[in-house]
């Protein structure tokens, strides 16, 4: 691991920049990009138009393709949707974005798959979240959402989707923002955000956010702390080179958070207050990303624009775990009707230092009067991984147990545990590709997509000495129908490509024959803009099969009991999804979805935890057939003020324990009004305080409650 700390890190940085300000001050200013010259910002009280609807994208195709013409279903939520929401982590815009759910307070389900690990900021790899954190928006300018395999273009992951974070830059436009905020639940924080430029080449971005909110669970509560600065330096009018650094701070008290026992029918057996966590738990998260980004014109038609992103992570977590029941009433079984539990108590350490460099290289040109978008790219990825695990196993070691109806916290002190070591160590890994794609305009109404990739993925398992070498080739064959200027239909085949880990390959019997996960989608569908381009409507139908899944082998055990490993898994997902997004009159916007999703085993293991099933024909854990959501705003613009109203709907989900997850509906609003260069707003989540679960967990755990009602004040005031 590097093992510079964040301090002496941030004071290289400075230097960094100090050494560019200097640079700059002696530079030419003949020639920039653009006229820097600073834009007065003018406030305009009243309906602006497009507030939701974002009509381009490079997360689908890396190049210049507007939504309408990308064949792939994907999905903008903008800034202003952020701020209309009062979103402050990503898990306040599942609503709006179809076919896509919570797996847990820090997972998340694209098409029926869960995926956690396929993050990217920037469209780099490295989320500083990773590992049971919940990425904040503070620092989120928009967020893109690609449905479906994304191997093609941005390597292994799952084939559900992708989500990633274009994050805030220096602009040359001077912006200053401050942000004050209250709610319930002891919410309190602030933000301040402030860009513009230094000199003609030079422009910076410097923000910090803090905020403090206690939770409905007991005994935890969340402290954030965000800095963000960055530079944005005009070296030429071909050349731009983007700096940025981001230090994160996340305290989470009585985490990690488990969820609420519950019977069959998915009723909570106590209040969903319930926390097997003591007051003394915690999970603290530091972060610091440090990012550059080089934009360079060879030629009008010949660019190359790359990124290397620095992430250093570290993690402190210790928790009380629930296990087994305690046969208390002494009927020779253990279960919820003794209502005691036992718990672990497990002291965890994780540290990741990672880099990430991705270029890419698009060239225009034409032959035959065919228009070409050539892109040539190449990435590279490497985690360093240190993991310390410690742990104390029920009353032989210390640990009270727990009784669930009676809480009998404060009895059990950490202090006093027997702790034993479990002698575990990181993982590297490092992964790269190559990637090669041509975007074609046949004519007017055709566009072909074409592209394929390579990955090598390279793992050593530092705690048992083990290595494993792998790598796999994705490709992508996609066309464009433009019936008109407004309407277009597309089909659209992908694949993708996910490794087996190295802890999986030292456990078959041949170690290191598990072959990678792949995925292969159909979708087709259809957008439309209504109303000269305010309104763009989409539908997608799609088939998706995963092949080659990890599950143990039904008929050997191995050794001591301990199950083999085999690709024998196979899982298929159907659905369809509809959005419709932009202005509906010149005060009234919309965003709306509804997703329909059936994912089922085709080959499988009955009770088999690693693939999520229950056997051949089983639905996949926390994958919902149906979802809709809706957030619409409506300016009052004679009080300079507007009224928003959302829903979310989630059908009927399976748990990990194979228990009903109910189905749920809630209901937000917000109301906004403006004076002068202040914004007043006040949002309210969970409007009728519906008490429900967003997905469930095992058994013993129960199931993850969602929040009951919040109310979240902010004063907004631009300077």
């Amino acid at each position: 691991m590097f093992k510079l700390n964040f301090l002496s890190k941030s004071i290289l940085l400075s230097s960094l920049c100090y050494s560019q300000i200097s640079f700059a001050e002696d530079q030419s200013t003949d020639t920039t990009i653009t006229d820097n010259t600073p834009i007065e910002v003018i406030s305009v009280i009243g309906r602006a138009q497009q507030f939701y609807l974002a009509k381009e994208t490079k997360v689908g195709s890396k190049v210049n393709l507007s939504l309408l013409e990308l064949p792939q279903s994907a999905q903008v939520l903008t800034e202003q949707l952020i701020i209309d929401q009062a979103a402050r982590d990503i898990t306040d815009l599942y609503r709006s974005i179809a076919g896509v759910s919570e797996y847990s307070y820090s997972g998340v389900t694209f098409r029926g798959f869960r995926d956690d690990a396929n993050v990217f900021y920037d469209g780099v790899r490295g989320d500083p979240y990773s590992g049971f954190g919940v990425p904040q928006l503070f620092n989120v300018e928009r967020v893109e959402v690609l449905k479906g395999p994304a191997s093609a273009l941005y390597g292994g992951g799952e084939p559900g989707g992708m989500i990633n974070y274009v994050t805030k830059k220096p602009s040359f436009n001077e912006e200053k923002q401050l942000k004050l905020t209250l709610g319930n639940f002891a919410t309190q924080g602030a933000s301040l955000d402030m860009t513009g430029a230094l000199t003609e080449d030079l422009a910076y971005r410097l923000g910090g956010f803090y905020e403090q909110q206690n939770s409905f669970r007991n005994n935890a509560d969340a402290e954030n702390i965000e800095l963000a600065t960055g530079l944005l330096f005009n070296i030429s009018e071909d050349t731009s080179l983007t700096t940025t650094l981001d230090y994160i701070k996340q305290d989470l008290g009585g985490n990690r958070l488990r969820g609420v026992p519950v019977d069959d029918n998915g009723n909570f057996l106590v209040d969903p207050s319930y926390n097997a966590n003591e007051k003394v738990d915690y999970q603290n998260m530091e972060a610091l990303v440090i990012q550059a980004e080089l934009s360079h014109y060879f030629a009008d038609n010949f660019k190359v624009n790359t990124t290397l992103r620095y992430l250093d992570n570290e993690r402190d977590q210790a928790y009380h775990e629930s296990r087994d029941w305690v046969d208390a009433n002494g009927d020779g079984v253990a279960d919820i009707n003794d209502q005691i539990i036992k718990r672990e108590y497990r002291k965890q350490y994780r540290a990741n230092e990672e880099i990430s460099v991705t270029s890419d290289f698009v060239y225009e040109f034409e032959t035959s009067n065919f228009e070409h978008q050539f892109l040539f790219g190449a990435d590279y990825h490497t985690v360093d991984t240190e993991y310390d695990y410690f742990r104390a196993r029920y009353e032989a070691d210390g640990v009270a147990n727990l009784n669930i109806f009676d809480l009998n916290y404060g009895i059990t002190d950490p202090s006093t545990y027997a702790l034993t070591d479990q002698n575990r160590d990181g993982v590297n890994s490092d992964r790269y590709g190559i990637y090669l794609q041509d975007v074609v305009k046949i004519n007017d109404k055709w566009t072909v997509i074409a592209g394929l990739r390579y990955d090598n993925f390279e793992e050593y398992n530092q705690e048992t000495d083990y290595s494993f070498q792998d790598s796999g080739v994705t490709p992508r064959l996609a066309a464009t129908y433009l019936a008109n200027s407004d309407t277009s239909l597309y089909v659209n085949y992908s694949e993708s490509f996910n490794p087996a880990s190295s802890s999986d390959q030292e456990t078959v019997a041949q170690e290191g024959s598990l072959t990678p996960e792949t995925g292969k989608q159909v979708e087709i569908g259809l957008k439309k803009e209504w109303f000269d381009g305010k309104i763009l409507s989409t539908f997608a139908i799609y088939r998706i099969n995963k092949e080659n899944v990890v599950m143990s082998n039904p008929d050997y055990t191995g050794d001591s009991g301990v199950v083999e490993l085999l690709n024998i898994g196979e899982v298929e997902s159907n659905g369809f999804e509809t959005t419709l997004v932009g202005d509906l009159a010149d005060n009234w916007t919309v965003t709306a979805n509804y997703a329909y999703n059936d994912t089922e085993v085709i080959k499988g293991v009955s009770g088999d935890t690693i693939s999520n099933s229950f056997g051949d024909g089983s639905r996949f854990v926390n994958a919902p057939r149906h979802q809709a959501g809706l957030w619409t705003r409506y300016d009052i613009t004679d009080i300079a003020s507007s009224i928003a109203f959302g829903l979310n709907y989630v059908s009927e989900q399976i748990s990990l324990g194979d228990q009903k997850v109910k189905p749920f509906t809630v209901f937000d609003m917000s109301w906004t009004s403006r004076i002068d260069d202040v914004l007043f707003s006040v949002n309210v989540n969970n409007l009728f305080d519906k008490e429900y679960a967003v997905s469930g967990f095992s058994e013993r755990n129960g199931h993850f409650p969602g929040s009951p009602r919040t109310i979240i004040a902010q004063m907004t005031y631009d300077f």
